[in-house]
């Protein structure tokens, strides 16, 4: 047995991770009526939990009902019933490991077809070409728009401590908003809120700082941050060092590395600039950069699919593997490392040369397994990826009629948002699953 891999870690705060095999964030999309967590989450992380990663991070969920990545993304506000999230925690529980939540604004990375908001640092839109049109055109925020998001933050990780979470992620990473802030591409205020790293930073750190303040020592505060945006001018590794010394007097307990956006989508192996290729561990040069120096423990994602490749990134320096797809293809697989040195996952190659469209191919065969692994079926990984990005183009105009029926509702009727305040919204997501 690998004993580094299996070996519990201690995290400033005290918290105790069983093993230092994470299941990372993928974004589920698999939210019920009300926007909430129902039965196929629920059964998607009880499977995981019984696959012996120590640490499960759920995908996204939004701090804003009017700002989702997807419309049937997860929302945990003020207004949100704790029921359906306790129940969330419970399944995902079900075998003794850790779970946290991610926790998320998407800023300008949201589709022109949603209703809701577009915010941004600055007015500048997601380039992809041809495709950038399919993006809505954000507006620059506000001073009280950023005072505002910051204080959603903070409210959905109060919840989540609230609803039985062990701790929850930051999502500063892949062109979301806290990402955007970091960019001198996407940042070009002139204000507090930009210019300088310190100044473009400055969203990131005051979350961190309160979230900290308003949750118990042992409740994990986590951030996920580029290692690099793989944009040239962008940010970079320098930058992510510097925001890792400036986080930690903050109370945060892990840095998770990640990279890419949109715009340079590193995160599935398909960057814009070359500077990462696709294999394993795609940023595992600049995590071990970034591990000679850094004062709080880090965590790798990206691609890892073998155990010998987790072991090298532990070797490194980092103190936690994070796997995404591997654990999509067999969510039995750190159970499956602990007896055998050569089980690894194969997803199949995605052929698909725009990389916009190869990314989203890729996300949405992950999504398709998901969704057999909650109906306890067998995830098949040379599922055609044309096909699912198909599927899911289908499925994504019924969410989104239902989610804009929901964002309405809520905004305009006032007992539809008691009845979401109450929990009804979780039942009917349950009856209706």
């Amino acid at each position: 047995m690998p004993t580094a891999l299996f070996a519990p870690l201690t995290l400033p705060g005290g918290a105790v991770l069983p093993n230092r095999v994470a299941k990372a964030a993928m974004e589920e999309s698999m939210a019920s009526t009300g926007q909430l967590p129902g039965h196929t989450l629920r059964e998607l992380y009880r499977a995981w939990s019984a696959g012996g990663a120590g640490l499960l991070i759920t995908g996204n969920v939004m701090v804003h009902d009017s700002a989702v990545t997807g419309p049937a993304a997860v929302v945990l506000d003020e207004h949100s019933p704790l029921e359906p999230f306790r129940q969330w925690a419970d399944a995902a529980y079900s075998d003794g490991t850790k779970v946290w939540m991610q926790i998320n604004h998407p800023g300008r990375q949201v589709t022109a077809d949603l209703p809701g908001v577009a915010w941004a640092p600055s007015a500048v839109g997601v380039e992809l070409g041809r495709t950038s049109r399919l993006f809505a055109r954000p507006v620059a925020m506000t001073n009280q728009q950023i005072a505002d998001t910051i204080d959603r933050f903070v409210t959905t990780a109060r919840r989540a401590q609230d609803a039985g979470f062990d701790g929850v992620e930051i999502h500063a990473a892949h062109g979301y908003l806290l990402s955007q802030f970091l960019s001198p591409l996407s940042n070009k205020r002139t204000d507090e809120w930009g210019g300088s790293l310190e100044n473009r930073a400055r969203l990131l750190t005051r979350i961190a700082q309160e979230i900290r303040a308003a949750v118990r020592p042992e409740f994990a505060v986590a951030v996920k941050l580029n290692s690099a945006d793989f944009q040239r001018g962008g940010f970079d590794t320098d930058d992510a060092r510097a925001v890792i010394d400036m986080l930690a007097p903050l109370g945060v307990d892990l840095v998770e590395l990640s990279g890419g956006s949109y715009e340079s989508p590193a995160m599935t192996g398909r960057p814009a600039d070359g500077r990462t290729q696709a294999r394993e561990a795609y940023f595992l040069e600049l995590a071990q950069d970034l591990a000679t120096t850094s004062p709080v423990p880090l965590m790798l994602t990206g691609g890892i699919l073998r155990r010998h490749v987790a072991e090298q990134v532990l070797a490194g320096r980092v103190d936690v593997v994070g796997m995404g797809t591997a654990l999509a293809i067999d969510p039995q697989l750190p159970n499956k490392w602990r007896i055998s040195a050569t089980a690894k996952a194969s997803p199949a190659p995605i052929r698909i040369a725009d990389k916009a469209i190869a990314s989203a191919a890729s996300m949405a065969r992950v999504r398709e397994q998901l969704r057999r692994i909650a109906r306890g079926r067998t995830p098949r990984s040379s599922k055609w990826p044309r096909l699912a990005l198909a599927k899911e183009t289908l499925r994504l105009v019924r969410d989104r009629r239902r989610y804009a029926s929901w964002l309405h509702s809520r905004k305009q009727d006032p007992e539809a948002r008691e009845l979401n305040t109450t929990g009804g919204g979780a039942q009917a997501a349950d009856l209706l699953r």
